[in-house]
């Protein structure tokens, strides 16, 4: 049993810390994107570092440390959302009767503050973040990655993601998965997929 994280253990919101910054700055809307599209790009997948990330935004939008650092705190803020209780609960109770993994698309420096914040890498028997691994699902290679630490075949394995495309990839590599909608509607189809797969 794989979940995702961001809109699914973690209850967030459409990211708008740049579109403050951007009013702040008189920048047009999307510009912040526009100039840092392959800083957020790098850091979904571990190819460049927080420094890298900090320097790059305040060389960029002409920013003191100071602002770099109050920036990056509203993404942090946005980023980490408020714990999904019900559902790190359900998770937490499928051990251990079964293997339990997350795997995230995530950004240089979630682990630390996540764990901070909710402690998920002792909720699971392992947790697979992009930003470590260097790809981001709905890539292939990040589903068999998954099953393969956690020592499961891709048909033994039910994920659950919010975003249609992670779910029509993590199909395509032979997971078993599920749309992300609600909790009951997510926990019923969760039970649904593994009686089926018991029967």
């Amino acid at each position: 049993m794989v979940f995702d994280i961001g809109g699914v253990l973690e209850i967030t919101q459409e990211m708008t810390f740049t579109w403050n910054w951007e009013s702040k700055l008189g920048l047009s809307p999307g510009e912040i994107g526009r100039r840092l599209a392959d800083v957020w790009a790098g850091g979904s997948v571990g190819s460049v570092s927080e420094d890298h990330v900090h320097r790059s935004i305040g060389d960029r939008l002409d920013l003191s440390g100071a602002e770099v650092e109050l920036m990056m705190s509203q993404m942090w803020s946005e980023y980490l959302g408020i714990g999904n209780d019900e559902l790190i609960e359900y998770l937490r109770g499928l051990r251990p009767r079964y293997r339990t993994g997350i795997l995230s698309n995530s950004f240089v420096g979630a682990r630390e503050r996540e764990q901070e914040a909710y402690d998920f890498p002792a909720l699971v028997d392992d947790l697979v973040y992009s930003h470590e691994v260097g790809m981001n699902k709905p890539d292939p290679r990040i589903y068999q990655l998954t099953c393969t630490r956690l020592g499961v075949a891709p048909e033994e394995t039910i994920f659950l993601d919010d975003l249609e495309v992670n779910v029509t990839g993590a199909r395509e590599a032979g997971l078993h998965a599920v749309l992300y909608r609600n909790n009951s509607q997510a926990v019923a189809e969760l039970e649904a997929t593994i009686s089926a797969q018991v029967t």
